[in-house]
């Protein structure tokens, strides 16, 4: 847990989406990979929506979507008040409307608890504690690791949707059987996205997403492949056309069409 407020020392400023948004980052300790962005690229708001993220880190997927469409009102909830205090700078500095408290998911402020979201978002903390191997910074075992289960997380996010509004995670495979418990529990029209490193490597990642209020048949889509070729043979990134895209220039990332009944939502 990072209580203390990041040194100027303590941070560096790094370009996501080509340069389009900049982030400041702890040198040691969580720093935002391409999964945050990857998690913004996916969701579909636009301008006017309200999005809420639980557990924001520094801000960097609030701050991507914020880049990518201009005009979201953000909501950023984290329980370190170092990364708390981060994220809202980030938000700040790259022109994203948006505020972010320091609190605990499981305890919500009323500032937060008062409100019904367009999009919650979430990237939990891809290892349970007993499972997970402890990372060199405790504020990076927090952000790694947690003791709150998916459940709560899902839970949290379906209570914070307006009816129609839409939860999207991402989370690593092997803890898809609980992501999708929870999401069966308290949101409809549910479509995953595996994410695989590489083709004929199996996934591991997901996109998961659901509707509040919302019923239609399960969607699983093909699977979306990070990396071109068959191993890693170069010094640079192989990533593929789509996803260079994404992460460059700060194009969307839309779940597959596909076309289905709904049943009902509302």
């Amino acid at each position: 847990m990072r209580s203390e407020p990041f040194s100027p020392e303590d941070l560096t400023r790094d370009d996501f989406l080509g340069g389009a948004v900049r982030l400041w980052q702890p040198r040691d300790g969580y720093r935002a990979g391409a999964d945050p962005v990857l998690l913004a690229a996916s969701v579909p708001a636009q301008s006017g929506d309200t999005v809420l993220e639980l557990g924001c880190g520094g801000g960097a997927a609030l701050a991507c979507l914020g880049g990518r469409v201009a005009g979201i009102i953000a909501t950023g909830v984290e329980m370190q008040p170092a990364y708390a205090a981060l994220a809202q700078r980030n938000l700040d500095d790259n022109g994203v409307v948006g505020t972010v408290f320091c609190a605990d998911l499981r305890s919500l402020p009323p500032e937060v608890k008062s409100q019904r979201f367009d999009h919650v978002i979430a990237n939990p903390p891809y290892f349970e504690n007993q499972r997970a191997v402890a990372p060199v910074s405790t504020d990076r075992a927090v952000s790694r690791s947690g003791a709150v289960p998916l459940a709560k997380w899902v839970s949290a996010a379906s209570k914070r949707l307006r009816p129609g509004g839409i939860a999207t995670f991402i989370q690593r495979i092997d803890r898809l059987p609980e992501l999708m418990s929870a999401f069966h529990t308290s949101l409809g029209a549910i479509e995953l996205w595996p994410i695989q490193p590489r083709r004929h490597r199996p996934a591991r990642l997901c996109l998961l997403r659901g509707r509040k209020g919302a019923r239609a048949a399960f969607v699983l889509h093909p699977s979306l492949v990070l990396h071109r070729g068959e191993t890693h043979e170069k010094d640079g990134d192989s990533y593929t056309e789509m996803v260079s895209n994404v992460l460059r220039s700060a194009q969307p990332l839309p779940f597959p069409d596909q076309k289905r009944h709904e049943i009902r939502q509302g």
